[in-house]
């Protein structure tokens, strides 16, 4: 995040164009800014995140907690179970056992289970959250300097396509450290269940019983 050249056109009066530096080379001085999304795809309509910290699985599963609180239990107040696809890498990769022993802590508040299906590596483009929400994203904010959060999340949000796409976004000022690991004997506590076909890749995090 910075005054950075986004790709793309937007007119200014003739001879006051915006300066902007022509390079982002990483300045450890500067705030960084992490978008995490969740697209409804029956309701056309997307939440995102965005992060000022580490994108972990904390956050992920974080952002689908606030996704869940703010949005998706009003639109699905009859729901038993959540359903999430999920690329196969990044912080909510199959590999990654924090975001399963996260996903376990959402599933035991919700009190609803949690099957995620991750797409195979290398096919995340198939994803359509990637050209459904954050495609039409990339469009809205083109030839915008991404200098401030507020700027980044009013261009998120203010994010809509000719069929109806809708989009709430907000910032996420928690922090999120990298580097945190999870034991053999964490990693067995989580109720997950393994579907038959490509178990690593498909399964349910089930809630666990409390007891008394």
């Amino acid at each position: 995040m910075g005054n950075f050249k986004n790709n793309g056109r937007e007119w200014n009066r003739k001879g006051e164009p915006e300066l902007v530096n022509v390079y982002n080379f990483i300045d450890p001085r500067l705030r960084r800014a992490v978008p995490y999304g969740v697209y409804d795809i029956h309701a056309n309509v997307g939440w995102v995140s965005v992060g000022t910290d580490h994108d972990t699985a904390s956050f992920a599963v974080n952002a689908i907690r606030r996704w869940w609180s703010t949005m998706g239990k009003k639109r699905h107040s009859k729901a038993n179970r959540l359903m999430i696809t999920a690329d196969g890498g990044g912080s909510n990769g199959y590999r990654v056992r924090l975001w399963k022993v996260e996903l376990q802590k959402l599933a035991d508040e919700l009190k609803i289970p949690i099957t995620v299906c991750h797409f195979p590596p290398g096919t995340s483009k198939w994803n359509k959250i990637e050209h459904r929400l954050f495609s039409f994203i990339t469009i809205n904010w083109r030839g915008k300097p991404l200098r401030t959060y507020r700027t980044i999340v009013q261009l998120i949000a203010a994010t809509t396509t000719e069929a109806g796409l809708k989009v709430r976004a907000e910032l996420d000022e928690n922090k999120y450290p990298k580097g945190v690991k999870v034991s053999d004997a964490q990693l067995a506590a989580v109720n997950l269940i393994r579907h038959t076909f490509h178990g690593d890749w498909n399964y349910t995090i089930a809630p666990r019983r409390r007891v008394n």
